[in-house]
């Protein structure tokens, strides 16, 4: 299910015309069958025109595929934007990305793991770092996806934290690992962004992939098919990965 999807043009249209927060408010209560929570309309309302900043790029074609809050299958995680297109080979292409607020963070010496205020009473609390969070999506639709699986779509994750300076927490030497397989966009780097995107989208795809992967059938890997079975027979090589949802 993704409770958003329009072409890129669309999606600047309804920034600069309409208020984007109330646009995705209706599409979620329509989907959804409720209201969305306070703190995702805040969400939607400061960092989605911040990636119409990033589209806004004549080099990025007008007919390439938004979609906004794309829940993963038999899951209540939800992605918050991918972009679609194909990329200089003709071949589909999905770009994950993470969106935060954040204006800081902390690292902890956990792997994965970061401290920061991720909304709510309970102040700074630990949790996965964007990147992390990004390739774990990734992983989820390569596990459960069939149309992912085949080959016919390819996935690229990163996390986009458009306050948040490089200060040498978020982006410590401890991350690189994840950073490496989800880059990782920070405050004053659109630029680099947008360069990003353009290498991973060529040309638009008039939201034909957003069709496939929301269409495609529920399908365990046989990676994930052996992981379960290893673990009902209790061999310790293998493990679970659990992703918090957190904004």
């Amino acid at each position: 299910m993704i409770i958003y999807q329009a072409s890129k043009a669309e999606f600047l249209n309804h920034v600069h015309r309409d208020d984007i927060d109330v646009v995705v408010s209706r599409q979620f209560e329509a989907i959804a069958n409720r209201r969305p929570q306070p703190r995702e309309v805040q969400a939607w309302k400061y960092s989605l025109p911040e990636m119409a900043k990033v589209l806004a790029d004549e080099q990025i074609p007008d007919d390439t595929g938004v979609g906004i809050e794309f829940q993963l299958p038999e899951s209540v995680l939800r992605i918050d934007f991918v972009i679609t297109g194909e990329d200089a080979d003709a071949r589909p292409k999905l770009i994950i990305v993470e969106l935060k607020q954040w204006s800081e963070s902390r690292r902890s010496e956990r792997d994965a793991i970061i401290w920061a205020r991720r909304g709510g009473p309970r102040g700074e609390i630990e949790g996965p770092h964007p990147s992390y969070q990004a390739w774990t999506y990734a992983a989820y639709l390569q596990d459960f996806n069939e149309a992912v699986q085949s080959g016919a779509i390819s996935l690229q994750p990163c996390a986009y934290l458009h306050n948040h300076p490089r200060d040498g927490e978020i982006d410590h030497p401890h991350y690189a690992d994840h950073i490496a397989r989800a880059p990782l966009f920070l405050a004053h780097e659109r630029s680099l962004l947008q360069a990003f995107i353009r290498e991973h989208v060529r040309f638009g795809d008039r939201r034909n992939t957003l069709y496939v992967v929301e269409s495609g059938r529920i399908k365990p890997s046989k990676m994930l098919a052996d992981c379960v079975r290893g673990l009902m027979q209790g061999r310790p090589e293998f493990t679970l990965i659990f992703v918090l949802q957190s904004k």
